[in-house]
């Protein structure tokens, strides 16, 4: 790929911008200068970018998968209207590519969140035919028993919406905490399937998105993920 292809696949900035850096010997690769807009790099054996003396996220090509660990406060959304998004905790040229979150949080809920720019996974993984697993872990507003998970996992009617929906597991940790795995991603649908079962979701927290987690992320930090 030629260098000055790669910087704009990296987000680094425009055609004309990325053939200015290319010639002008700022950029670095691997910690070696490379120079000429039209000079070959293979983009599987970066290991590290710096342009102008400053390091620049390497991003995988073609696709790439990120697993944040979502704060609360933030919004799922490029255009968010009460909260920032949470596309500005990732760096300037990341947040230059076209990169979409799989699926969306509420700005007060937490955990794993899968952003990527391959819109095939993301639709695969949002489908509700291939039913891929999400677990939460509910902080109830009232103290609850057995009953609860039964409810829930033999299905309860959503207001403003024609079909039961079942969790796939349903289990409490204690009498204020739920651990519930579903298969879809309806508007607000744990919160919701909480409320139909006579309860109330005051904390949700998503541990587990098909087989990723964020266990060993930070809140608000995030990695590249493979997918293989």
């Amino acid at each position: 790929m030629q260098l000055v292809k790669y910087l704009q696949a990296q987000g680094v900035g425009s055609r004309r911008q990325c053939e200015r850096l290319a010639e002008c010997g700022g950029v670095e690769v691997n910690g070696e200068t490379v120079s000429g807009a039209k000079t070959e790099i293979a983009p599987d054996s970066v290991r590290t970018l710096r342009i102008g003396g400053a390091a620049v996220c390497v991003v995988p090509l073609p696709y790439f998968y990120i697993v944040l660990n979502k704060p609360a406060g933030y919004e799922t959304s490029h255009k968010p209207r009460d909260w920032p998004g949470v596309f500005t905790l990732f760096p300037a040229n990341l947040r230059n590519l076209d990169m979409q979150a799989v699926g969306r949080l509420d700005a007060d809920t937490t955990g794993v969140l899968l952003i990527t720019n391959d819109g095939q996974f993301n639709h695969r993984m949002t489908s509700p035919k291939h039913h891929v697993a999400k677990l939460y872990r509910a902080t109830l507003k009232h103290a609850a028993d057995a009953a609860l998970c039964e409810t829930l996992q033999n299905g309860v009617l959503l207001h403003d919406d024609n079909e039961t929906v079942a969790a796939d597991a349903a289990e409490l940790a204690d009498p204020h905490t739920l651990l519930l795995t579903i298969g879809e991603g309806k508007y607000h649908q744990v919160k919701r399937m909480v409320a139909a079962a006579g309860n109330r979701v005051e904390k949700l927290h998503r541990l587990r998105f098909g087989s990723w987690s964020a266990e060993d992320l930070a809140v608000g930090e995030w990695r590249f993920v493979s997918i293989g």
